[in-house]
């Protein structure tokens, strides 16, 4: 099974902000973004950081998952 980090036409930044807006993050999009960060030199600095934005939002209850 291979896995491509960029398997939605938008972009992670694209992804975090309607993320963000809305609050709620879908599991589906949590592995794109798990998957996206654990790719290493596939992503820039500046992904990472809004992925990581969007892993601390879960932990501290800013986000909330849906299925």
């Amino acid at each position: 099974m291979s896995t491509s980090p960029k398997k939605s036409n938008l972009t992670i930044s694209q992804m975090v902000d309607r993320i963000v807006a809305s609050g709620k993050i879908a599991r589906r999009e949590h592995l794109v973004l798990t998957s996206a960060i654990l790719s290493d030199d596939k992503i820039s600095e500046e992904d990472r950081h809004q992925i990581n934005r969007v892993f601390d939002y879960l932990q501290i209850g800013r986000l909330k998952f849906i299925d």
